[in-house]
């Protein structure tokens, strides 16, 4: 008959060796599902990867989590890498800026041509169609 203490330690392990399987079979199910619904694998035909991840246990199923799925193209709004660092913000950006001074400069100008002819039409209006400037008022003497 075993001792009673021996018997809370063969229970841990019991439990420790079911947990470890469960960890194992999800791992296999993980991959294998990984795997198969994949476009693309790397380094290995499919069905090597399949082999390996069925006989190989646990080294399998990480081995193809390392290195056998393939590499996400990089998302729509998480990091892109790119050979130079690009601007964060407009206002960071020599470009932006130039082509918005450009841009500024130009519709100023426009909007003061526009003032200029609106001032020289009201001036021509008020001198009326004579090209005399208006006299002053006679005082009574």
């Amino acid at each position: 008959m075993p001792f009673p203490a021996t018997r809370g330690i063969i229970g841990l392990m019991v439990r420790l060796f079911v947990f470890l399987a469960a960890v194992q079979l999800v791992l296999v199910v993980l991959a294998l599902i990984s795997c198969l619904a994949a476009d693309r694998v790397r380094n290995l035909p499919r069905l090597l990867w399949v082999l390996v991840i069925l006989l190989i246990p646990l080294i399998g199923p990480l081995t193809y989590f390392a290195f056998g799925r393939p590499k996400r193209p990089p998302s729509e709004g998480g990091p892109v890498r790119r050979g130079q660092p690009r601007p964060t913000s407009p206002d960071d950006d020599p470009d932006f800026l130039r082509k918005v001074d450009t841009e500024q400069s130009r519709r100023d100008r426009e909007l003061l041509d526009q003032w200029e002819r609106e001032l020289q039409q009201r001036n021509e209006e008020d001198q009326g169609p004579s090209e005399q400037p208006p006299r002053p008022p006679a005082s009574g003497a």
